[in-house]
Formats: structure tokens, sequence, C-alpha cells
């Protein structure tokens, strides 16, 4: 009888397990990706940027945050989704020359409104940081408001060093929020603009994560992409790229073996 009663039990785990794992299969199935436009890419974030996530960019200067924003402002653009740009980096100009450079030309997307791009005066905030939280409270509201799939945020830096901790992370809950009801929003940020235990907090809301580089290998200098975190992908799908601008290419993957100690 005692056999009989553990074999039920394991039966029990088995069916339970099989349940669980047919309903990971079924939500990974009706997942729906931005694509990066970028087949290397799009293949290490195990399909792309999953809809109605909020992505995290964590890097240091010149580590290749806005680029990879661009190559996947390029993608969504393909795939004809609205995109909405704000940016402290550089000009709309600025941002439209560079992707024109790189052979991702959306000057047709732009005209005809499909991809907007916003520029935010980080000088007037620099001179003005006591108006941050309210500017960074009407940034919200631009997002709330805007009728766009997708927006990107390059970058909050300007911001978080001028608002109280409450404040950034208040904007990141009303982000998820946003993001529950469909849109997919990546914000890039630099690490020193908070301390360890916000930028704990905010990958933490964050579906997504990734955190951007610069490293030596060998007499070179790569740009490297950890994905930390991304809701929906297997384990199995690597979690660190090395990769470098190429004029013809955009983002271009480096087949670099490490090993991470």
């Amino acid at each position: 009888m005692e056999g009989n009663k553990d074999e039920g039990v394991l039966l029990e785990k088995e069916l339970f397990y099989e349940e669980v794992l047919s309903d990971l299969k079924e939500e990974k199935e009706m997942l729906e990706f931005i694509s990066s436009g970028n087949l290397e890419i799009d293949r290490k974030l195990d399909g792309g940027v999953p809809v109605g996530s909020l992505c995290l960019l964590e890097g240091g200067n010149d580590s290749g945050k806005s680029i990879f924003l661009q190559q996947i402002m390029w993608g969504a653009l393909n795939q004809d989704k609205r995109v909405l740009a704000l940016t402290t980096e550089k000009t709309s100009k600025e941002v439209l020359n560079q992707m024109e450079s790189l052979k991702q030309g959306i000057s047709d997307y732009f005209i005809i409104g499909r991809a907007r791009i916003f520029e935010i005066n980080a000088s007037y905030i620099e001179e003005k940081p006591h108006l941050s939280e309210s500017l960074l409270q009407v940034l919200l509201e631009c997002i709330q408001r805007c009728e766009e799939e997708l927006i990107l945020i390059d970058s909050l830096t300007i911001f978080a060093v001028n608002v109280s901790e409450n404040a950034v992370l208040n904007f990141f809950t009303e982000c998820v929020k946003l993001c529950d009801n469909g849109k997919t929003i990546l914000i890039s940020v630099h690490g020193y603009a908070f301390s360890q235990a916000v930028l704990y907090r905010l990958k933490s809301v964050c579906s997504a994560c990734l955190e951007l580089r610069i490293e030596q290998v060998g007499d070179q200098w790569i740009k490297t992409m950890e994905i930390q975190k991304l809701r929906g992908a297997r384990k199995t799908s690597g979690n660190l790229l090395s990769f470098d601008v190429d004029s013809e290419f955009g983002l271009k993957i480096i087949p670099v073996s490490k090993v991470k100690a």
C-alpha cells in the first residue's frame, strides 16, 4: 500500500511539472517580439525584445547604448511599428544622420510620422536641476499620452542624477504599468547615476536588463553586451555577445570566445 501511495505522489508531481512546462511553452509561443533587424542579434536575444517589456540598458560612455537603441528602432519600423525616441544625447538631426551613415536610414519614416524623435535639452536641466523632477513627470505624461507602441529613452541619466530615488523608482513603476498595457519601453542609463541598491530595485522591476561594456580582448578593445535578464528567453540562448559598429551593417557580432569567471 505504501508503495502505491508513493507512486501516486510521483505521478501527481510528474503531471504537475508537465502542466507547468506546457504553460511555459505556450507563453513562449504567444510572445511577440520586436526584431532588431539583425538576425545574429535576434538569435542572441532569443527572438528579439519581447513586446510589452520594460528594458533597461546600463553602460558607460561609448559602450554602444545609443547604437543598440537605434538598431531596435530600425527593426521595429521595418515591422510596421510606430516609434517614439526621446533623446538627451543627440539632436534629431544627429540621430537621423548617424542611422543614415550605418545604412539604416529612417528619414522616410520620420517624414510620415511613423518615427518621432524628440530632443530633450540636457544643458537646460543641468542649469536648472531644481526643475528635474517636474520635467521627469512631463516626460512620463508624454509617454502615457503617445500612440507609439515602442518608446526609446536615450538616456535617463541627466534626470536620475538630479531627482530623488523615489522619483526614479516611481517613474519606472509607472512605465511597468504602461508595458502591461502593451507598450514596449527601452531606457538607457549610466550605471553611476544610481546607488547599487536603487539599481538593483530598477533591475528587479524591469522585464529585460542588458549591460553594455567596453572590454579588452588581447590587443583589441571590443564592446560587449551581457543579457542579465530577458523575459521569455531560454537559458541556452547564451548571455554574452561581443559586437562592433560597422558602417555597412550597423551592429556586427564579433565571434570572440570568452569564458565568464
